[in-house]
């Protein structure tokens, strides 16, 4: 039996972006543990998105990755995490917040969960669940998991330092249809944190100089990110190529334009990151992907843009 939902899950932010952006969200299934489903959900998937608090207090997103198993739900309220390889510049330590995301790219499904960590061990960390809900699958790209890394030895490269984009992360970014972005509700660590997906067509991410703009379109109106950015306005953004295993990442400042965008077809606001660092992995993490389809969303988005042009 799980718990009810939480009555009131949303933080400030959270409330001031839903009001303008026109709409209040009297209720929404966001519990304080993980329910049946997605305890047995996250111990299928061999890669967990994770954000916290990197060591200048800004938001990092990061992948980690495991055989199958590698996250497990011994209780309803943990999330127990033991990966075997990863891309993350956060170390979160006991009493740090964090945010998890599960998702499984074949099916389209996925499980956002943040809480406190309450246990570490090696390189992995117990999660105390403080909230957990269901994301729906619009604007994710099907792919399919065709070499797990699991049976051979990961020699990443070693990580590049970024002061701003370069050419290859420009060219990383406009062939991306799938970002993750990392928030928190609060400066430095001690801020609850989120982690996020993103997708839309290969270019739906507008680059100028080191300013990205990123369209933001209709989904379940929580507004975690952008109630998240109204209340500290960092962000950590992450870009794994799903081919080769490389790993981006880019933090900066992030301000929101609350108007709907007459360049970015299907957007109903936007926001933009001034990218003031970053970094680089090539074959950071093991598993490979192969591309499927993109999501019926995103279809209709790229169509949108088709007829735009």
């Amino acid at each position: 039996m799980t718990s009810d939902p939480i009555l009131d899950p949303f933080h400030s932010g959270e409330r001031e972006a839903q009001a303008r952006a026109g709409f209040r969200v009297p209720s929404a299934p966001i519990r304080d543990e993980l329910t049946p489903q997605h305890r047995d959900f996250y111990p299928l998937l061999p890669f967990l998105l994770v954000a916290a608090a990197d060591a200048q207090g800004a938001p990092s997103a990061g992948v980690l990755t495991g055989p199958p198993g590698f996250v497990s739900s011994p209780d309803p309220r943990l999330l127990r995490v033991r990966p075997k390889h990863g891309a993350w510049d956060a170390r979160p330590g006991l009493g740090a917040p964090v945010g998890a995301l599960g998702i499984d790219l074949a099916t389209r499904r996925r499980n956002r969960v943040n809480g406190v960590v309450v246990a570490t061990e090696g390189g992995g960390f117990d999660l105390a669940v403080e909230q957990s809900f269901g994301n729906c699958p619009q604007y994710i790209q099907g792919r399919l998991v065709e070499d797990d890394g699991n049976g051979a030895a990961l020699v990443a490269a070693p990580r590049e330092t970024l002061g701003g984009l370069d050419a290859e992360a420009r060219r990383v970014l406009a062939d991306a249809d799938t970002l993750f972005v990392a928030s928190s509700s609060g400066p430095g660590p001690e801020g609850g944190f989120d982690v996020s997906h993103r997708g839309g067509p290969a270019g739906f991410v507008r680059i100028d100089g080191d300013r990205l703009r990123i369209p933001d379109y209709s989904g379940n109106r929580y507004f975690n990110t952008l109630g998240n950015f109204l209340l500290n306005p960092q962000a950590g953004l992450l870009v794994v190529d799903f081919a080769t295993g490389d790993a981006l990442h880019l933090t900066g400042s992030v301000t929101v334009d609350w108007e709907r965008p007459d360049d970015l077809p299907g957007a109903q606001r936007s926001w933009t990151l001034r990218v003031e660092r970053g970094w680089r992995q090539r074959a950071a993490i093991p598993l490979r992907w192969s591309f499927r389809d993109l999501s019926p969303a995103t279809r209709r988005i790229a169509e949108m843009g088709r007829d735009a042009a």
